[in-house]
């Protein structure tokens, strides 16, 4: 799970071009919208974007999105779950 989140936080930093930021600069329990991460809502489709291109995962639920996509670690629990399952 550690390396998971590690190579996440990687592509995020990647794919919404956080130019200044190292994974470690990242929290795995921070928020990645408002507050913590500061990301906006042009950010969550990047990171829609990247689960399906990455993960093979697809989020049409608005709702669910949020959930998933609030933090380091609930994106990573949500891509484990995904693959065992």
């Amino acid at each position: 799970m550690e390396e998971l989140k590690i190579k996440l936080k990687q592509q995020i930093i990647e794919s919404l071009n956080l130019q200044d930021m190292k994974p470690e600069d990242i929290d795995d329990d921070a928020p990645l919208f408002g507050d913590g991460l500061g990301l906006d809502s042009i950010d969550s489709l990047e990171l829609i974007v990247l689960l399906e291109r990455n993960y093979g995962i697809k989020l049409e639920d608005p709702k669910e999105s949020r959930n998933i996509l609030s933090s380091v670690n609930s994106m990573a629990a949500y891509i484990q779950s995904k693959q065992q399952g």
